[in-house]
């Protein structure tokens, strides 16, 4: 018998039952009978329990760290909010001049576009004036008829040599009264001597009389040629002034800008009827612009006028611009309304109520950040203790 043979015929040793559970096994070994011994399963480690000198201190320094920066974040904001004051209602004003005309007729010429840059005196409307000139031109013939009759200057006007010549009748009857009063002095010596008769000293002394009258009128036609002299000027002034009146309704064709500025909100064109007080157009003078602040009534207690300003515009963020006030408005806002507040009426709820400051701006604005009024702005106000109340 080979060794193989011998091989095969030596008895395979039993192992112990497994009481534990297996699945069929499948394969050749299900079908020669046999079970695919089970993988062992490993062990937990063993957790050691922690102690409590072993606790990290790592939460509780930073817990520490966490409220010591609120509490140092929360000193500095108590600081700064006892010397500064702060809203964002407030914004930037400046005057928007009206041009209106002072008289009416038809737009001839319009020199400006929207939002064009102009100076004080620029013109920039000018009306038909042909009416108006019309009437300058009958004012200044008045006036000139008014100046011969009143004279002016050197020229000798026609009241004044009336009154030149009534002056001359006065000298004239004032003579020939002399002459008179001489005459019935001597005609009474003569006639006492019986040189002469009565007849002739009746006419002498009649004479006087009518020298006397004489006089008397030559002296009333000076005061009443004095008189149309000064009624005559009267005129000369009222024709002037009627002459100025018309010269300074035809300066009123023109309309020119008030001050120096931007145009804006042109409603004019060529051919328009225009009336008086019409509004054609707005000037905006951008280099005279303030800042008003809208403070609640319970944060002005300390803003006093020189104060510091620093407000920030909406328009350039990280722009900072600085400013002073410059003076408090003597009551709220509300009081200037159109409808203002009336607590006695109705039922009562207390509004805070805000108090506008106007703060003048430092320096202006540049080239590249330009203030325009209606922008808005957040201003901060650095106060000092100015009576402060507890």
């Amino acid at each position: 018998m080979s060794s193989r043979t011998i091989e095969h015929s030596n008895p395979v040793p039993a192992s112990p039952p497994d009481t534990r559970t297996h699945r069929p096994a499948t394969g050749d070994g299900a079908a020669s009978g046999q079970s695919a011994p089970a993988a062992p399963t490993p062990a937990a480690p063993a957790t050691p329990a922690p102690t409590k000198s072993g606790r990290s201190p790592i939460p509780l320094i930073v817990v520490f760290l966490v409220m010591m920066t609120f509490a140092g974040f929360g000193t500095r904001q108590w600081l700064y909010g006892r010397h500064h004051v702060s809203t964002d209602n407030a914004q930037i004003q400046g005057d928007v001049i009206p041009v209106l005309p002072k008289v009416s007729g038809f737009v001839a010429v319009v020199r400006v576009r929207e939002n064009q840059r102009v100076r004080a005196g620029e013109t920039l409307v000018i009306l038909d004036d042909r009416d108006l000139a019309a009437k300058l031109a009958q004012a200044e013939a008045d006036m000139a008829a008014a100046q011969a009759v009143a004279g002016v200057g050197p020229r000798v006007g026609q009241m004044e040599a009336q009154l030149a010549a009534a002056r001359a009748n006065v000298n004239q009857a004032e003579a020939a009264a002399w002459k008179a009063r001489g005459d019935v002095v001597r005609y009474r010596t003569l006639a006492a001597r019986g040189v002469i008769g009565r007849q002739q000293l009746d006419a002498a002394e009649a004479a006087v009389r009518v020298a006397d009258a004489q006089l008397q009128s030559a002296r009333d036609q000076v005061e009443g040629a004095a008189a149309s002299e000064a009624g005559a000027s009267a005129r000369l002034a009222a024709a002037r002034a009627a002459r100025d009146q018309a010269a300074l309704q035809v300066s009123y064709t023109r309309l020119v800008a008030p001050v120096s500025g931007v145009v804006s909100r042109k409603d004019v064109e060529v051919g328009q009827l225009v009336q008086v007080g019409q509004p054609l157009m707005s000037v905006v003078p951008l280099e005279d612009v303030w800042v008003v602040a809208n403070l609640k009534e319970t944060e002005v207690q300390n803003v006093a006028v020189g104060d510091r300003v620093e407000f920030k515009v909406d328009s350039y963020p990280g722009r900072k611009f600085w400013g002073t006030v410059e003076s408090l408005s003597p009551a709220s806002g509300a009081r200037f309304s159109l409808l203002p507040p009336d607590n006695a009426t109705g039922n009562f709820t207390k509004v805070v109520q805000r108090i506008p400051v106007r703060i003048r701006i430092d320096g202006g604005s540049d080239a590249e950040h330009v203030l325009r009024p209606g922008m808005s702005v957040v201003a901060t106000v650095t106060t000092a203790d100015h009576g402060r109340r507890s």
